[in-house]
């Protein structure tokens, strides 16, 4: 039954379970040549939608390290660099189920794109340059937010 708005607690034996943000990453990575790399969503939620490479921390796992795992498992690519940006909430719909997460923005460079292999929950992968961004192109809000955020808009 429900608590409060953060938390649940189980009416038989008094447990409380407390919402707490998932901790997701997502990156913007970019080439020599000052282009971002983005993804299309293979899966819903936003399915066919744009995104960043990116994905959900697992157990025992550093951002930093769910970063490098879910941008080589999506695109193929180990950043050469990377470094933290900032984080937005976000609301993600899972099986009918909204996950509140916490997602933390990186910016990586890569020397190029041309190894790029899509895999995982990523359709296919684009190299854009920033004028050629328009954020509505993106499903997920806190995408869109950050695009915002860093002035990334057509």
């Amino acid at each position: 039954m429900v608590n409060d708005a953060r938390s649940k607690r189980c009416g038989a034996c008094g447990f409380v379970y407390y919402l707490n943000p998932s901790s997701a990453v997502a990156c913007f990575i970019r080439d020599k040549e000052g282009r971002l790399l983005v993804v299309r969503r293979r899966c819903e939620p936003a399915k066919g939608t744009l995104d960043l490479p990116g994905g959900f921390a697992e157990l025992d796992e550093t951002l930093e390290e769910a970063l490098q795992r879910e941008v080589k498992e999506e695109t193929g690519l180990t950043l050469r660099s990377f470094r933290y940006l900032f984080s937005l909430p976000n609301r993600y719909t899972f099986s009918g189920f909204v996950v509140h997460t916490l997602d933390a923005f990186f910016e990586g460079e890569v020397d190029t794109f041309d190894e790029v292999a899509v895999a995982d929950d990523a359709a296919e992968a684009l190299a854009l340059t920033p004028d050629a961004i328009s954020p509505e192109q993106f499903g997920l809000d806190s995408i869109r937010k950050a695009l915002y955020k860093l002035g990334i808009r057509s």
